[in-house]
C-alpha cells in the first residue's frame, strides 16, 4: 500500500492536512515496552506548525492520543493507533486555487492520478502527512533506545546559500540542535540562516536547505541484502518525505571526486571489536550496518506554494496569475529535523526486528 512503510515494524499514516485529523497505525511494536503519549508528544512538538518566528503560523496544538495497543503505560504487542486533530484548518484559503495547479506542487499530478484531489492544502501530499510519521517513529525511537541504546540525532547543516561546518556527530546532543530557531548546532552560522529565512519570507518567497542525521550506536548486521540494504531503505525513507529532492550517505557525492586509497576505510581494533579508521562509508558496508555511526543527508527544495505572484495556467490551460494564499513556512528544514530523525527510527527498528527474526 502507498500509505504503508517497513516490514514487521510497519507503520501506515492516514488523513488530509484540512481534514478532521491526521494519525498512523502502527504494527509490530513488541509488548511491554513503556509507553505514554507523553514520550510520543516531545517530537510532534518540534514538528508543529506555529512554534517559531521562521515557522508557518498556522496555529496547531498537535496533541496526540493513543487509541489502541497500550495498557498501564506498556504495549500489549498489539496495533498501536495514534490520532492528531486538526484544530486550525482553513480549507476557505484554497478556494480560487481550486482549478488552478500551483507550480511546482502536486495538484496537477494527484488530479492526472485520481480523476479527482483534496480541494484544499494538498491533501495527502502536504507535509502535515508527516504528522502520522513523527507519532510512529517517536515509538521507533523509543523502542530502539530501550533495547539497544540507538540515538539518533539531525540537525539543519544548511539553508539555501548558508551552510554550517562541521559537527562532532560523537558527541552532537537534541538540545544542542534546538538551542536555535534554525536548528543549527553552530550559532554563527544559524544567525546567517535565520537572516536569510526572513528575507525570503519578506520576500513572499521561500528557500531549501539540507538536514544532516546521524545514526549511533547501532550494532553490526543491520540491513538485508541486496534490495533491503540499510542505506537503500533510509533513501526511500528520506526521499519520501515533502519537498525532499536528494539524499547521500557518508561521503555521499564528494566520494566520487576521491581516489580508493583516500576513500577506503581501513579496519582497527577499537574497545575489542572491530571498527574503522574513517567512516567516508557512513556505517553501512554491502547494505549492511558496521557499528561505526551511520550518518546521511537530505536536501530540501524550497516550499512551492509562495505569496509572489506567479504567470501560470490553470487546468483549462488559460494563463492566470497566481498569488497563493494559505499559511506555508518560508524554508522547511528547522521543522523537518524530526521528521528525518523518526523516519530514521521506523527504518532502524525495523531492520532490527528483521535481524532478530534470525534469531
Amino acid at each position: 500500500m502507498s500509505s504503508s512503510f517497513g516490514t514487521l515494524f510497519k507503520v501506515t499514516t492516514f488523513g488530509e492536512s484540512h481534514g478532521k485529523g491526521v494519525g498512523a497505525v502502527l504494527d509490530g511494536v513488541p509488548s511491554r515496552l513503556s509507553l505514554t503519549e507523553a514520550d510520543i508528544q516531545q517530537q510532534l512538538d518540534r514538528r508543529r506548525p506555529g512554534q517559531s518566528h521562521l515557522a508557518t503560523p498556522r496555529q496547531e496544538e498537535d496533541r496526540v492520543t493513543i487509541l489502541s495497543g497500550v495498557e498501564g503505560g506498556l504495549t500489549l504487542g498489539t496495533p498501536i493507533a495514534l490520532l492528531v486533530h486538526n484544530r486550525d484548518q482553513r480549507p476557505g484559503d484554497y478556494g480560487e486555487m481550486s482549478q488552478t495547479p500551483r507550480p511546482s506542487h502536486a495538484d496537477y499530478t494527484y488530479q492526472a492520478k485520481y480523476g479527482i484531489r483534496a480541494g484544499s492544502g494538498g491533501g495527502r501530499s502536504s507535509a502535515r502527512e508527516t504528522i502520522g510519521r513523527v507519532a510512529a517513529g517517536a515509538v521507533a525511537e523509543k523502542f530502539l533506545l530501550a533495547s539497544y541504546g540507538v540515538e539518533i540525532v539531525a540537525w539543519v547543516s544548511a539553508v539555501g546559500r548558508e551552510t554550517g561546518p562541521e559537527v562532532d556527530v560523537l558527541t552532537l546532543s537534541r538540545a544542542d540542535v534546538d538551542g536555535n530557531a534554525v536548528r543549527c548546532p553552530d550559532a554563527k552560522s544559524a544567525a546567517r540562516m535565520e537572516q536569510a529565512v526572513l528575507a525570503a519570507q519578506e520576500a513572499k518567497d521561500s528557500l531549501g536547505g539540507i538536514v544532516s542525521c546521524v545514526c549511533r550506536n547501532l550494532p553490526a548486521g543491520w540491513g538485508e541484502p541486496v534490495f533491503d540494504k540499510l542505506d537503500a531503505l533510509l533513501a526511500q525513507a528520506m526521499l519520501s518525505l515533502p519537498a525532499t529532492k536528494g539524499f547521500d550517505l557518508g561521503s555521499g557525492f564528494a566520494g566520487a571526486g576521491m581516489s580508493g586509497s583516500q576513500h577506503n576505510d581501513p579496519f582497527i581494533l577499537r574497545h575489542g571489536r572491530l571498527g574503522t579508521l574513517t567512516n567516508h562509508s557512513g556505517g553501512v558496508q554491502g547494505g549492511i550496518s558496521n557499528g561505526e555511526p551511520v550518518t546521511f543527508r537530505v536536501a530540501f527544495k524550497p516550499v512551492a506554494t509562495i505569496g509572489r505572484s506567479q504567470a501560470t495556467v490553470d487546468f483549462a490551460g488559460q494563463p492566470v496569475e497566481l498569488a497563493a494564499k494559505g499559511r506555508h513556512d518560508p524554508c522547511v528544514v528547522p521543522r523537518a529535523v524530526p521528521i528525518v530523525e523518526t523516519m530514521a527510527a521506523l527504518v532502524l527498528a525495523d531492520l532490527a526486528l528483521r535481524q532478530r527474526a534470525r534469531g
